[in-house]
């Protein structure tokens, strides 16, 4: 059995490096993430929640550090 690393972007399964295989030739894909598949999908999650906050009208975290200082 061979491994082929590939990217799934827009519909389309896209290997990562050269694949010798016949053209054609079906596959099975077993889907595994990688580690950094994951912690961009989790980085991406934050990025959406920094931008809610700053379009919401929140105020920026700095100004509002010393609210939870004893």
């Amino acid at each position: 059995m061979t491994t082929i690393r590939a990217i799934y972007e827009k519909g389309v399964f896209r290997p990562t490096e050269p694949v010798d295989l016949p053209e054609g030739t079906a596959v099975v894909v077993d889907a595994n993430q990688t580690e950094s598949e994951i912690v961009r999908s989790a980085r991406q999650r934050v990025f959406e929640t920094l931008a809610h906050s700053y379009r919401g009208g929140e105020l920026d975290a700095a100004e509002r550090h010393n609210e939870h200082q004893p």
